[in-house]
C-alpha cells in the first residue's frame, strides 16, 4: 500500500470549520477590527510588510520596509507581503476594505486549522480527544484574536507547522515518495512565510527517520527528495536576494536588529521598541545611510558587544525571556489592577499544555516526542531576543491538544498506562 490508511473526516467537522470561519467574519465586523490605527502613516497596518506590501503595490517592487526610499528588501519573508501587495492592489492602500479581506483570509487559514488539529489528536491520542480538541480550536475566543485583530502570518504559520506535524506522523508508515514531496514543499512554503519555524526541523527530520527505521521503512532516498524539493521552494527567493545584494542572503536578513532589541544597554528581558527605525528617527536615518546589510550587521555587533561586557546580564534577561514566552511578556503597572488576569491565564494555559505533554510521555502516547520536539525547538530563538505572547500561537494547536488530553484524563481518573498497540486498537473499535 502506498500511503497508510486515513480515518475519513466527518462531515461534522466541515460544518465547524465553516462555524468558526463565519463567527470570526462577525466578529470583524461587530468589533470594526477593520478599522486600523491611521497614526504613523497606518504603520500599525501589517508593519513592516505593510510597508513592503505599499511598496509591492505602487510597483517599486519588495522594498521600503519602514518607508522613505531605502531600496530593496529581505526585511522580511516574501510570503505575507506579497500576499498583502496584491489585496492592497485590488483593494487599495491601507483601506478598510483590503483590512476587510485580509482579515477575512486570516479567519479562514485559522478556521481550516480545525482539520490538522483533528487529525493530529486522531493520530496521536483517540476520537474523543479529537473531536473537543477541534471545537476547542474552532470556537476558542483567544485563538480568533489572533485572526480578526492582527494583519501578520499569524493564522498562516500555525496551518502549516501543523499540516507539518500531521505529514511526520504520517511518515512513520507511508510508503512510498508522496509524504516526503509534500514533506519538503511545506517546509519551503512555510519557511517563506515563517523562517523561525525551521528550528523544528531537525529534530522533526529525525524523528520521522527513528519512528521509521524501528518499522524497518528506508528513509534516505526520501530525505533526499524532500531536501531537494525544500530548495527548489525556496531557490527563486534566494536567487533573487543574491541578485538584489550581491551575496547570500537566507530568507530575511534582519536578525541583527531583532538581536539588539531584546539585547542592548537596559535590556530586561523584552522587546526595546525605542531603538526600532520606525520609532527612532536616528536609527532610521542609519539605517538609509548604511543600508539595509550594514545596518543589520552593525545592531548585530553591538548586540554582542554588549553580551561580552555583561554576560551574567545576559543570562539573566535569557531565563526572564523564558519565562515571560510561557508566563506572558509584563505589561505596564497599574496601581488599579496590581494582578494582570491576562497573563494568570496565560500561565495557566502553559501549564496546563505543559502537563498535558508530560503524561503523555509517561503514558508513551504515540507522537508525544515529537510534541516535546516542537516545544523544546520552536520557542528557542526568542528566549535569546524577546518574547510576545504571538510568538507562541504557531504551536498553539499542539499545545491545545495535549492541554485538552490532560483534561480528559483527569475527567476519566488517573487509567492505568496502555501500551501503544492496545491505544491503537481501542481507537480503531471507536
Amino acid at each position: 500500500m502506498d500511503r497508510p490508511s486515513q480515518a475519513a473526516i466527518p462531515k461534522s467537522l466541515l460544518w465547524l470549520v465553516l462555524l468558526s470561519f463565519g463567527l470570526q467574519v462577525a466578529t470583524i465586523g461587530v468589533a470594526r477590527q477593520y478599522r486600523a490605527r491611521p497614526g504613523e502613516d497606518h504603520f500599525a497596518f501589517g508593519w513592516e510588510m505593510g510597508r513592503v506590501a505599499r511598496s509591492l503595490a505602487l510597483g517599486q517592487g519588495f522594498s521600503n520596509p519602514y518607508g522613505g526610499n531605502t531600496g530593496p528588501t529581505a526585511w522580511e519573508p516574501p510570503l505575507y507581503p506579497y500576499l498583502m501587495g496584491g489585496v492592497f492592489k485590488v483593494f487599495g492602500i491601507y483601506t478598510y476594505a483590503s483590512a476587510w479581506v485580509l482579515l477575512t483570509i486570516n479567519s479562514l487559514l485559522s478556521a481550516l486549522t480545525t482539520v490538522p488539529v483533528y487529525r493530529i489528536a486522531c493520530k496521536t491520542f483517540d476520537k474523543r480527544i479529537a473531536i473537543w480538541s477541534a471545537w476547542t480550536w474552532a470556537l476558542l475566543p483567544y485563538v480568533w484574536y489572533w485572526s480578526v485583530h492582527w494583519i501578520w502570518d499569524t493564522t498562516f504559520t500555525p496551518l502549516v507547522l501543523s499540516l507539518i506535524f500531521l505529514v511526520a506522523l504520517e511518515l512513520e508508515e507511508w510508503r512510498g515518495w508522496c509524504g516526503w514531496v509534500i514533506f519538503g514543499m511545506l517546509w519551503g512554503v512555510g519557511s517563506l512565510a515563517n523562517p523561525s519555524m525551521l528550528a523544528f526541523l531537525p529534530f522533526c527530520g529525525l524523528w520521522i527517520w527513528w519512528r521509521r527505521h524501528r518499522r524497518s521503512l528506508p528513509s534516505i532516498g526520501g530525505v533526499v527528495l524532500s531536501s531537494l524539493i525544500f530548495f527548489v521552494v525556496l531557490s527563486p527567493w534566494l536567487i533573487r536576494n543574491y541578485q538584489v545584494f550581491g551575496q547570500f542572503v537566507f530568507i530575511r536578513d534582519d536578525f541583527g536588529l531583532q538581536f539588539r532589541l531584546g539585547n542592548w544597554k537596559g535590556a530586561e528581558g523584552m522587546l526595546m521598541a525605542y531603538l526600532q527605525p520606525n520609532l527612532n528617527q536616528l536609527e532610521f536615518e542609519k539605517f538609509q545611510r548604511m543600508g539595509e546589510l550594514a545596518y543589520a550587521a552593525d545592531c548585530k555587533r553591538l548586540a554582542f558587544e554588549w553580551i561580552r561586557e555583561s554576560p551574567s546580564r545576559f543570562l539573566i534577561v535569557s531565563l526572564k525571556r523564558f519565562f515571560y514566552y510561557w508566563n506572558g511578556v509584563p505589561r505596564p503597572s497599574d496601581s488599579r489592577a496590581p494582578w494582570d488576569f491576562r497573563n494568570s491565564l496565560f500561565l495557566a494555559s502553559s501549564v496546563l499544555c505543559l502537563w498535558g505533554l508530560f503524561r503523555a510521555l509517561r503514558q508513551k502516547r504515540p507522537g508525544a516526542w515529537l510534541f516535546a520536539g516542537l516545544v523544546l525547538t520552536y520557542p528557542t530563538t526568542y528566549y535569546f531576543v524577546f518574547p510576545h505572547a504571538r510568538y507562541r500561537h504557531p504551536i498553539e494547536p499542539e499545545l491545545l491538544i495535549v492541554a485538552v488530553f490532560l483534561l480528559s484524563e483527569a475527567r476519566k481518573g488517573n487509567p492505568p498506562v496502555v501500551s501503544d498497540e492496545i491505544s491503537a486498537r481501542a481507537s480503531h473499535l471507536q
